[in-house]
């Protein structure tokens, strides 16, 4: 990954105050990117964005990307070279409670991203981020690949199958790589896994919650503790998404395609280890048990095979899974003692640099 890439390049990401949004904000602040957000207020409470004063570095616009005449606004006034499209609904037990909330922000918002782009022109790349949840799950041992077929068992992960559909349509109907040298813009997607890293205060999701009730001194409650998922710390797949926009920004529609952003497979673990590491990590004795009550579907097995970007895009994670979890540790420790974790943010970004650095020279 070419870190000079950034600089002074004109960024636009939605979903930017959220957890994702936030970490891949402040990373491209830090390599001297010109950040645009545009996205609604912070999520949660509290929240990444706010705690470690991301919109110092950028400029911020507080809309929904369901409203299509307000995005084309910001588009035209900012014209960004890249749109990085990662606001979502990305809860998959909200998604049974507000299934339509979750088709108009995940799906219509994809569409008025796109069509936002089309319209007002100047945007080199753009990359619609979804998730693993979007293929059609049958429980298979090896990981999915980019062609198997798409589905989605509950709202969200279907919604996220459609955001892809929409993303494939969109590009072979405008963009098609038959008139790339018209229109120069080169649309891609990105599927990501289970994502973790500190900052994250989403409800219903495994490692805010574990660092919630151990904050609080309480035992840690958890769901499904023998599914398994491709645990993976929050900045391997921001660097894949990196890598992937220069790639199509410097190469166009060669690289216009989906792709793959996971761990290695032995970092795929059962939510049960999880538990067990994380509160081994964080050592005052709090220990985990076997939530009771009746929950939502929830998908057992899945792994995801990222082949294609580790031989096409030279991208390969950093982190392993013990790295990942110290990481969150450190993190979360360092809110609780009130210390800053936007200098801690700064230091770990710098951290896995390194690690990319070594990655290269080796």
């Amino acid at each position: 990954m070419n870190l000079e890439f950034w600089k002074k390049r004109k960024v636009l990401i939605t979903g930017h105050t959220g957890f994702k949004g936030s970490w891949l904000s402040f990373w491209l602040q830090s390599l001297g990117a010109e950040v645009t957000g545009y996205s609604l207020p912070p999520p949660t409470t509290p929240s990444l964005y706010e705690l470690a004063k991301i919109d110092q570095g950028m400029e911020s616009v507080h809309g929904d990307v369901r409203n299509l005449t307000l995005f084309k606004r910001v588009l035209a006034d900012h014209r960004p070279e890249i749109v990085i499209h990662m606001a979502a609904q990305s809860l998959v037990r909200r998604s049974y409670q507000d299934p339509i909330e979750t088709y108009e922000t995940n799906v219509m918002g994809t569409v008025n991203v796109l069509e936002a782009v089309r319209q007002v022109g100047g945007t080199r790349a753009v990359i619609v981020v979804t998730s693993d949840k979007s293929y059609e799950n049958h429980e298979l041992a090896r990981g999915y690949r980019e062609q198997d077929p798409l589905g989605g068992y509950d709202p969200y992960s279907s919604s996220k199958a459609c955001a892809e559909l929409v993303t494939a349509a969109f590009r072979q109907s405008f963009f098609d790589s038959k008139i790339h040298s018209a229109n120069r813009v080169a649309i891609a997607s990105a599927r990501a896994g289970n994502v973790i890293g500190g900052g994250d205060w989403a409800e219903d999701r495994l490692v805010p919650d574990i660092m919630r009730a151990m904050m609080a001194g309480q035992a840690v409650m958890i769901r499904n503790p023998e599914a398994i998922r491709p645990w993976q710390h929050v900045l391997d797949p921001l660097a894949g998404y990196m890598v992937l926009t220069e790639r199509l920004y410097v190469d166009g529609s060669k690289y216009a395609e989906s792709w793959n952003f996971g761990p290695s497979d032995e970092d795929a673990k059962p939510v049960s280890w999880i538990a067990q590491r994380l509160t081994e990590l964080w050592g005052r004795g709090i220990g985990w048990q076997v939530a009771g009550n009746q929950h939502p579907h929830e998908t057992h097995y899945l792994k995801l095979d990222c082949s294609k970007a580790i031989a096409r895009l030279g991208w390969l994670p950093q982190w392993n899974i013990d790295q990942a979890l110290g990481a969150v540790i450190d993190w979360y420790k360092c809110f609780e003692a009130g210390q800053s974790v936007r200098d801690l943010m700064f230091r770990q970004i710098q951290s896995y640099q390194s690690e990319l650095a070594k990655g290269a020279e080796g």
